[in-house]
């Protein structure tokens, strides 16, 4: 029996036989020239093969959305973004033409240039996108040959597929009847392949170092996804364990489904109010099935990272403006574009930063992209007028950088008074703390704002320079460290002093054991991803406020992160051992 261990990527237990895929070398394409005065043919082969590539890629995420949901499925759109962005498509076709090679070696040649170049920054966010590039080779290659591309359709039942690394459509070709799972040598939780695998309810497992090299095709595997446990050649014991498991886990499953209708209500009587982190408008029906109060987090960026062109005005307020009419009154939080960090800024950068996420990014881009902002500002206060929205800016270090962009929100104001169009005048207007400056300057920051929102996922990356992506310090990052647990306390602290509200939207805040700390902290507010919702309602529902005190008090007074993370969850065993017995704490 052999125990190993990567980053959980998509809940779930399984036990399965292995199918290891082998490493695709058909991507690898020898240099093969063409006579000059075939270029242009070459060019209008290469041409034909790209939109045949954006033909299908537009039917598998139109059959995607319904069956995954437009987060996974948007995916897809940034495949056909690539496929029209000309800073991948003139290398390409330069070399067709200048050096008389053939389509299939300018393509595979460029985007695996492109995929090592990716492979190699320091940001995370280039790292995750390479298998998206790799896909994209694939899919070209295989339209230029006349050859469909390889899938993964005809496995056997109960197939848990091993591999170095997995494309978002492998993942989403599977055959869900008969793949239950799958394990990956590389990855990180934020990749697209990651994504798909939620989406989809696939127990995964990725950044598993090296799992191909220890696995053979049929041998028994059990997946835990929630964990990132994984075991090869399980025993008699083992097996049974992890089948009492299963069955456990799918009658929680349930019940867990039945306090949707309850509230979030402590044993001692207080109120914790939970809300959804969404993306699209579509994730609302879900979120308020599952008992969501509304919307803490709608992250906007979407609108950029999936379209041709920047989103006009009337975009964004079409997309909030449904959002407001789907929540039906209950309160929306939509936070201003944090980009900057990302694929789509930093190509049209005529010298892209080297760390981007220590650069211009979120509140720091949109302030230097006044036009962009200005627009963003004026659609929500235009949709603020048919419901309840707050602002939300992202990424603030400093008290001149919030000024700065309430300057401009009261500017759009003023604007849209002397055009008569109505918008709310008292939106409440707050801050994400995710940098430690921020939370050291809670009480400062105090004076300004209307509300504090959390955001765990920066505040934990900054605080201990751990990247959460990067499989080889993944097992660094952990919420609850009693450095991160300060700093949640001052900002809780401060807004207890100045009476100003205090939520997490962090992905943090989905753990239960983390929930727990942030009660006995004094948050008041949670808000996670839908599915997370019934297990942390759970949670509060068994908890007493002056317990979760306590037994944050003592974490914190602890010298390491796993001393804290150690004891916080012995304790929580003991008052609800149907979530925390076997848990991972973070």
């Amino acid at each position: 029996m052999i125990r190993t261990a990567g980053i959980p990527v998509s809940k779930g237990l399984v036990i399965g036989r292995v199918y290891l895929l082998e490493q695709d070398r058909s991507l690898r394409v020898g240099r093969q020239t063409i006579a000059p005065e075939d270029a242009p043919a070459q060019l209008e082969r290469f041409e034909l093969a790209r939109r045949a590539a954006i033909a299908d890629l537009d039917a598998l995420h139109e059959e995607s959305t319904g069956e995954m949901g437009e987060e996974a499925a948007k995916i897809f759109l940034f495949h056909i973004g690539a496929l029209n962005d000309p800073t991948i498509l003139n290398p390409i076709r330069t070399l067709i033409e200048t050096e008389h090679v053939t389509p299939e070696f300018a393509t595979s040649s460029t985007l695996k240039k492109l995929a090592d170049r990716f492979a190699k920054h320091p940001d995370s966010t280039f790292q995750s996108k390479v298998d998206d590039l790799r896909d994209l080779a694939s899919r070209l290659l295989s339209k230029l040959s006349g050859k469909s591309a390889a899938t993964l359709a005809k496995v056997a039942e109960n197939t848990v597929i091993v591999a170095r690394d997995l494309t978002p459509t492998q993942t989403a070709g599977f055959n869900r009847e008969h793949v239950t799972g799958f394990v990956t040598d590389l990855g990180g939780r934020t990749s697209h392949t990651a994504i798909v695998a939620g989406a989809l309810s696939l127990p995964a497992v990725v950044g598993a170092k090296n799992i191909t090299a220890r696995a053979r095709d049929g041998q028994t595997i059990i997946v835990d996804g929630s964990k990132g446990t994984i075991i090869l050649d399980p025993d008699a014991d083992t097996i049974q364990e992890y089948k009492e498991r299963i069955k456990a886990a799918e009658q929680t499953r349930i019940s867990l489904h039945e306090l949707a209708d309850l509230p979030a209500i402590t044993t001692d009587g207080v109120e914790i109010e939970l809300l959804g982190n969404i993306e699209f408008a579509e994730e609302i029906d879900t979120l308020l099935n599952e008992g969501g109060l509304g919307v803490g987090l709608y992250r906007t960026e979407f609108l950029y990272l999936t379209g041709q062109n920047a989103p006009t005005e009337e975009d964004h307020f079409n997309e909030y403006a449904q959002c407001i009419r789907m929540l039906e009154g209950k309160p929306l939080t939509i936070r201003t574009v944090d980009l900057g960090a990302d694929k789509y800024t930093q190509h049209q950068e005529e010298t892209p930063e080297r760390n981007p996420f220590l650069g211009l990014r979120s509140i720091r881009y949109s302030l230097s992209n006044q036009r962009m902002f200005r627009t963003q500002l004026r659609a929500i206060l235009r949709a603020s007028a048919f419901g309840p929205v707050k602002i939300m800016f992202p990424l603030i270090t400093n008290i001149a950088e919030f000024r700065s962009a309430k300057y401009f929100l009261h500017e759009e104001m003023e604007e849209l008074a002397e055009e008569g169009i109505k918008y709310n005048p008292n939106i409440e207007v707050g801050m994400m703390v995710e940098v430690p400056a921020a939370a050291l300057m809670a009480s400062a920051f105090a004076r300004e704002v209307d509300f504090f929102s959390v955001g765990t996922n920066d505040l934990v990356q900054y605080t201990l320079a751990v990247d959460r992506t990067n499989e080889r310090v993944a097992s660094l990052y952990t919420p609850i460290h009693p450095a991160v647990l300060r700093l949640v306390r001052d900002v809780a602290r401060a807004g207890r002093k100045r009476d100003i509200p205090v939520s997490c939207c962090g992905q943090s805040a989905a753990d239960p054991a983390f929930a727990a700390l942030l009660i006995g902290l004094g948050v008041r507010t949670l808000s996670v991803t839908a599915s997370s919702l019934p297990l942390v309602k759970r949670t509060i529902r068994a908890l007493d406020t002056s317990r979760c005190e306590r037994i944050v008090k003592r974490a914190i007074g602890f010298d390491s992160e796993a001393e804290a993370s150690s004891y916080v969850l012995n304790r929580l065993k003991k008052i609800v051992p149907e979530v925390f017995d076997g848990r991972p704490v973070a």
